[in-house]
């Protein structure tokens, strides 16, 4: 497996895999899949990255460096990253936690303080992955981008 930069020739395929990964579980809610699928515009706007092997593309996420438009909840100081997706068939082989680290590294190499994410309360399986890297929650900073999607916050102290 190699976690790199998308190439643009992947756009659409990273943007149906990030819908395909949370529809899986039920996730995608109102004109959220839109965003979901507008991986050109996240590799435009921060930092799309993907995990890929010899059969193709096996997870995605979206790095928010400090002034990306797609940052929620980062300050200054902290990395932030959004829209961890595993294809199906890579679930269960340690992606989310390779793109996790990725990030985490990202935040390393800009000097940043912490790393941060929202997580909607539902989502146990990646709040699982978050708190084994050492995540912890920061309830201060919780916050529902729209009525009835509840997030967690998590951050991770560099």
């Amino acid at each position: 497996m190699t976690i790199r930069l998308a190439l643009p020739s992947e756009y659409d395929a990273v943007g149906e895999l990030t819908v395909q990964a949370y529809s899986h579980d039920g996730f995608v809610r109102g004109q959220y899949a839109m965003t979901l699928r507008a991986a050109a515009d996240r590799a435009a706007k921060a930092e799309l990255w993907v995990a890929v092997d010899g059969e193709g593309l096996l997870g995605t996420v979206t790095y928010c460096p400090v002034g990306s438009v797609y940052r929620e909840i980062g300050r200054d100081d902290e990395g932030e990253f959004r829209m961890l997706g595993v294809a199906g068939r890579a679930r269960g082989q340690g992606i989310g936690t390779a793109l996790t680290e990725r990030c985490i590294e990202r935040s390393r190499e800009a000097g940043l303080r912490r790393v941060v994410l929202s997580s909607a309360t539902y989502m146990t399986t990646a709040h699982r992955i978050y708190e084994r890297l050492g995540f912890t929650r920061l309830p201060e900073r919780d916050w529902a981008p729209i009525p009835g999607v509840d997030l967690y916050a998590f951050a991770l102290d560099l």
